[in-house]
């Protein structure tokens, strides 16, 4: 299988227990159909938390190693990193370094989940406060005077 960046034949390695397919030239990557789910997965296995995959997909540059058609780009989890994918669903290709952003990313999903849940408890926690009658009666002291 030829890479569709450069051309250069990819080679079959172990990233992290997935069997990719990287280019030695670019140093791009290649994952079979579920292999991203496999990527992410390392950092963030929680699918129902992951949010969408792709709100939006278009015509790319690059053609799949597979079939030979024409890929299409997607921004990965409306974040700002584009890959390609075959449409055909034979798999994803990432360029250099990519592997790692999706990585990064899902860890950062994780932080943002965890704030986001610290946020709505602390919230909650002043609503509670809110209606509270000793909160009035302070509220109430304060156009008293």
């Amino acid at each position: 299988m030829d890479c569709p960046r450069c051309h250069s034949e990819l080679r079959v390695e172990n990233y992290r227990g997935i069997e990719a397919d990287r280019c030695p030239n670019c140093e791009g990557m290649w994952l079979d159909y579920g292999e991203l789910d496999q990527l992410e997965d390392m950092a963030f296995d929680k699918d129902e938390l992951k949010g969408s995959l792709m709100f939006r997909s278009f015509e790319g540059e690059l053609v799949c190693p597979k079939c030979g058609g024409r890929m299409q780009r997607f921004d990965y989890r409306a974040y700002n990193l584009e890959l390609d994918f075959c449409e055909r669903g034979h798999g994803t290709w990432m360029d250099a370094g990519e592997e790692k952003r999706v990585l990064e990313l899902m860890e950062q999903r994780i932080k943002d989940l965890d704030r986001k849940a610290k946020a709505e408890a602390e919230w909650g926690d002043f609503l509670r406060k809110l209606g509270s009658p000793s909160f009035f009666d302070k509220v109430k002291g304060l156009f008293r005077k």
